[in-house]
């Protein structure tokens, strides 16, 4: 679905930080007046008119603010938020010491903060422990009376960061009565930027800690715990589902089988039997041909090398080897919901292949049309729709419990 640019990866970020409209997080007018001052594929001026939309709808929510309007106040931060994400997006050249990148995330979490302080629901800021440090989260909570609710666990993905869990899952999931518990992972959000923790193929390791967390906490219904992966959180709540059976229910968003094959799959055959040989410095000088000329490989690169602490292209590609669950998905009890998108541009085939080795879960996979707007990676653009499906099914898998 081409959104308002040729450029394939321009289109699909232009989609996404439109779709969070659907959860307050954009204005449609906001989002064609910064994106017709863009040439294609020019990452200064993407970087540059999104860093003014944010500067000036976070000031207009300032003026409110300060006039006591709170619900206009919070409506322009939060947008404003997600726009400080989108402008900080393609800053990837050496994103882990560039102040710029890291002044736009910051403006992006702080005006999130404070548009939260601002909504009538519960919200907190949380710090889960993780092997000797903590990852951040936020806990979303219905409403203030403490009741134990079903909630669902927010798993972010390749280049997710914990505001985007809000407009991607929580708005959608409080109105429905689930409480949600999002946080950052290795390898995303603050846990990467602040804390230089890099991505691990073992997630259970990472969301185990996190399952214990939310069992201390009351306003979480132990027996109805869900975890909710997104894009590459496809893969790593599947692998880690295989083993954590303290869970009531899985929602791949969308699945992954193999991130290694998707990623193969997306490169020239003799590029990939150059890595596979260890023929490194011509692979790596073709992949340096290959960002050049398209800007989805160049920002993919250059995001994996950041969140995989790796420096080489070639190591990036091999180091994916390990992102499967192909040996684990029988161990896979849990009932699972894998969305699939008709045209996923990332991880075409994967949902399909995922669900199709779960034979020990009682698993149900959905595809979502591009007839419906909804055939996007994670079906960016249809929020509604992906929301009715997900949570129609999940009210049917812990619905019953009368919680």
């Amino acid at each position: 679905m081409k959104f308002l640019f040729d450029d394939e990866s321009f289109s699909f970020e232009t989609l996404r930080a439109a779709g969070y409209a659907n959860a307050g997080g954009a204005d449609l007018g906001e989002i064609l007046v910064t994106a017709r001052a863009i040439p294609e594929g020019d990452e200064a001026a993407w970087h540059r008119e999104w860093k003014a939309t944010a500067q000036r709808v976070e000031a207009l929510g300032r003026q409110s603010l300060a006039a006591g309007h709170s619900v206009s106040a919070r409506e322009a931060l939060l947008r404003a938020s997600n726009y400080y994400r989108t402008a900080e997006f393609y800053l990837r050249e050496d994103p882990a010491h560039d102040p710029e990148a890291k002044a736009l995330f910051t403006r992006s979490r702080d005006a999130f903060l404070e548009a939260m302080a601002l909504y009538d629901f519960g919200f907190e800021r949380i710090a889960i422990p993780y092997q000797d440090t903590t990852l951040p989260g936020y806990l979303y909570l219905v409403d203030h009376s403490g009741r134990p609710r079903p909630t669902v666990v927010f798993n972010g993905g390749y280049d997710s960061t914990l505001e985007e869990s809000y407009v991607a899952l929580a708005a959608g999931a409080l109105g429905r009565g689930y409480n949600v518990l999002a946080f950052d992972g290795p390898g995303q959000g603050a846990a990467l930027r602040e804390q230089g923790l890099t991505f691990r193929p073992d997630w259970e390791a990472v969301l185990t800690p996190v399952v214990d967390f939310a069992l201390t906490r009351p306003e979480i219904a132990p027996e109805a715990i869900t975890v909710f992966g997104y894009s590459l959180g496809g893969y790593l709540v599947a692998r880690a589902a295989a083993f954590e059976n303290r869970l009531a229910a899985v929602i791949l968003n969308d699945g992954v089988y193999n991130v290694h094959s998707a990623l193969a799959g997306m490169m020239p055959p003799f590029l990939t039997d150059w890595i596979e040989q260890g023929n490194d410095e011509a692979a790596d000088a073709v992949v340096g041909l290959l960002m050049a000329v398209n800007t989805q490989t160049r920002w993919a690169v250059r995001n994996g090398l950041w969140a995989l602490g790796i420096e080489l292209a070639p190591d990036l590609v091999r180091a994916f080897k390990a992102y499967t669950i192909a040996d684990v998905a029988d161990r896979i009890t849990t009932p699972t919901l894998v969305l699939d998108a008709e045209n996923d541009q990332f991880f075409k085939g994967e949902a399909a292949r995922a669900a199709g080795a779960m034979v020990n879960s009682k698993t149900t996979l959905v595809t979502l049309y591009e007839a419906d707007g909804a055939g996007e990676h994670c079906h960016m653009g249809a929020a509604s729709r992906a929301n009715q499906v997900m949570f129609d099914w999940l009210d049917e898998q812990v619905g019953s419990q009368g919680l």
